[in-house]
């Protein structure tokens, strides 16, 4: 009987090292090619600049459009390899919008309607980010690959509005700072050994803001605002060239 038990443990002991050795030696023989080697800088800048006028404009129910705007937008990026298709660094944005409406008419029905004149706002924003990148290869390609980015956003900005003229003037100042940590997955073209297209979109993120405003420096306001987001943004996909040095 003690023959037998120990007859069993030892088939038992030299089935479960075959088992263990089995395990060790699988592989599952993906290659992983260098897509982006050590040692490259990765940079770029995108500046962006729009304008708009407006001469008795109808938009929906808002008739008798009167003024202009602009959006300027400023945001350049660096980045080091510091391993072959890892990549860290960061990224800042400077953004400033003005608004000048000289008159607006808003009609709901037959006897209510808004009157807006007089409307001037301008605002600027900026924010810092700090990124972490992860690039793959379409197969054995070094052209076609994608990446996956880790930001970390901290940011803030400051807005002026101004309404109505004479004694019916009013105006509101505003201070915000948001922080946003998300993910951006993206898709990379090289054009040549130096440059490449690339698109990404705001994937996921965790997003905090802060407002305070004061109106006519008599009343104070303040508003936070914490949401996550786990659907794609349309809104947030972006397209750039960078540069490999």
């Amino acid at each position: 009987m003690i023959r037998r038990i120990l007859l069993f443990l030892a088939v038992a002991v030299i089935s479960s090292c075959g088992v263990a050795n089995a395990q060790v030696e699988f592989k599952r023989e993906l290659e992983q090619v260098s897509f982006v080697p050590k040692g490259q800088w990765i940079t770029g800048v995108s500046v962006s600049f729009s304008q708009s006028s407006q001469d008795n404009y109808q938009f929906f129910i808002v008739e008798g459009i009167d003024g202009d705007a602009y959006t300027m937008k400023v945001s350049p990026m660096l980045m080091y390899c510091f391993k072959d298709n890892l990549a860290a660094g960061g990224k800042f944005s400077y953004t400033r919008t003005r608004t000048h409406l000289n008159s607006a008419n808003m009609v709901i029905d037959s006897e209510t309607n808004y009157d807006v004149d007089n409307l001037y706002q301008v605002s600027q924003n900026y924010s810092a980010m700090a990124c972490f990148r992860n690039y793959f290869s379409f197969g054995r390609s070094h052209r076609f690959g994608m990446f996956n980015e880790v930001q970390m956003q901290f940011g803030g900005g400051q807005s002026k509005i101004l309404n109505g003229s004479g004694d019916d003037l009013t105006g509101t100042y505003s201070k915000s700072w948001n922080m946003n940590i998300g993910l951006a997955p993206g898709l990379v073209m090289f054009l040549n050994n130096y440059s490449a297209v690339e698109v990404n979109v705001g994937l996921l993120g965790f997003n905090y803001s802060h407002t305070k405003s004061t109106t006519d420096q008599i009343y104070d306001a303040k508003v936070d605002n914490k949401n996550a987001n786990f659907k794609i943004n349309l809104f947030s996909i972006t397209f750039g060239v960078t540069f490999y040095l």
